[in-house]
């Protein structure tokens, strides 16, 4: 590639990365429903038709966002992996990154809840190879997830009978989102049972690495 056609392709890139800082910022004021093209054009500083160059209709828009926040996801669950010893810890210190990130990031969060809940929303974007791009940036997150369970049954911190580690971080996916959704939902009536929205989650991490301690090590678990 020659100087100026890599110069466009920067270019092309600067653009599509404001029109999806705009887009995340208009979603977040608006709501996904709420929010328009015209509106996000205004924020970008671009033209209406320059925004559906690179996205062709707002679920495109919004799943760029969740693909953006799925790289930001997979930084942060690296980045617990690598700061502690063992798996068990490795595991939990993931699923403390995802109750963080689902708290500091509400509008990546939330659009990954969306897709999740709405399928139908990904054959929308089937043409221009954004779902393909969606599931590869899901693929990397959980290689993060079975690389501290792989790291779990070496140091024997964690169950040494899981057969197919994939399946158990996806499970433990379902698990973590199922939990912060209902934390952000039902927060008034879970804390006017007495109980802490930060203990809740807590109390859920916690039973949910009950599941893959090994039990048959004297080894010490974090607390």
């Amino acid at each position: 590639m020659n100087y100026l056609a890599e110069r466009r392709e920067e270019e092309k890139e600067r653009r599509r990365e404001t029109i999806l800082d705009a887009a995340e910022h208009v979603f977040a004021l608006k709501g996904f429903d709420a929010a328009t093209m015209d509106q996000v054009a205004r924020k970008a500083r671009v033209s209406r038709a320059l925004v559906y160059v690179y996205f062709k209709d707002k679920t495109a828009l919004q799943l760029g966002v969740c693909i953006r926040g799925l790289k930001i996801l997979r930084q942060a669950f690296e980045s617990a992996r690598q700061a502690h010893a063992t798996g068990y810890e490795q595991v939990k210190a993931i699923g403390r990154a995802y109750m963080q990130f689902s708290e500091d990031r509400p509008t990546h969060f939330a659009a990954m809840s969306r897709f999740e809940a709405t399928p139908a929303d990904f054959a929308c974007a089937q043409e221009d190879g954004m779902t393909q791009d969606m599931m590869l940036a899901g693929q990397q997150v959980h290689e993060q997830t079975v690389l501290a369970i792989l790291k779990g049954m070496a140091d024997k911190t964690l169950r040494g009978d899981i057969d197919d580690p994939m399946r158990v971080s996806i499970t433990l996916w379902a698990f973590s989102h199922g939990t912060i959704q209902l934390a952000q939902t039902k927060g008034p009536f879970i804390e006017g049972m007495g109980i802490s929205k930060a203990n809740f989650l807590e109390e859920a991490l916690d039973l949910a690495m009950q599941s893959l301690i090994n039990r048959n090590t004297g080894v010490s678990h974090e607390s």
